[in-house]
């Protein structure tokens, strides 16, 4: 029999200081069968940090068309589109083409982005804006996954600091362009 996804349910108190946004966010996340816990992490950091108007999440790894999350004009027009992990440098490619905004969340090294992205041009790379974790930040994240997680994410000047009340996990973002990745030296 095949195994389904798990459902699960984010309460998260988002205090994104570098924005002025203060919300509550609540809402089910899907986790394929085959995805593993860090890469459900970071689609859910992902959807917080990039928190706007109808940001919402693809249908799935199954569904290759569909972004990991994205925003929709109310003309049904692609706005933004952010994809998690390692995207192909087509599939990126495409999607620079489709979306107005362009994002990547990853915890992959940049040897391992510029391998991949540099296989094939990439429309507007210098567009592209990629998000790096730390993979030992979202492996610690993993550990307060539950069915029902409640967390409370600060983001602050680069800084992201995550607690559910008993644990506080914190990081700094690197920003950086696909472009820039690319043409890296290290």
């Amino acid at each position: 029999m095949a195994k389904t996804s798990t459902l699960y349910r984010f309460q998260i108190e988002l205090s994104d200081i570098d924005r002025g946004i203060y919300e509550t966010l609540d809402f089910r996340v899907a986790c394929h069968p085959s995805e593993d816990a860090a890469r459900l992490a970071v689609r859910v950091l992902a959807r917080v940090m990039a928190h706007e108007e109808r940001l919402e999440f693809g249908r799935g790894l199954s569904t290759t068309e569909d972004a990991a999350l994205w925003a929709r004009s109310l003309q049904g027009e692609v706005e933004t589109w952010i994809d998690v992990g390692c995207p192909s440098a087509e599939r990126l490619h495409r999607a620079s083409k489709a979306a107005n905004r362009v994002r990547v969340f990853t915890t992959k090294g940049k040897a391992m982005l510029r391998k991949e992205w540099s296989s094939q041009p990439i429309h507007d790379s210098r567009e592209i804006e990629v998000v790096r974790l730390s993979p030992e930040f979202v492996d610690s994240l993993t550990t307060l996954l539950e069915r029902n997680v409640q967390w409370y994410v600060t983001l602050n000047d680069g800084a992201i600091t995550v607690t559910d009340g008993e644990q506080s996990f914190d990081t700094t973002a690197e920003h950086t362009s696909v472009a820039a990745v690319i043409s890296a030296d290290s």
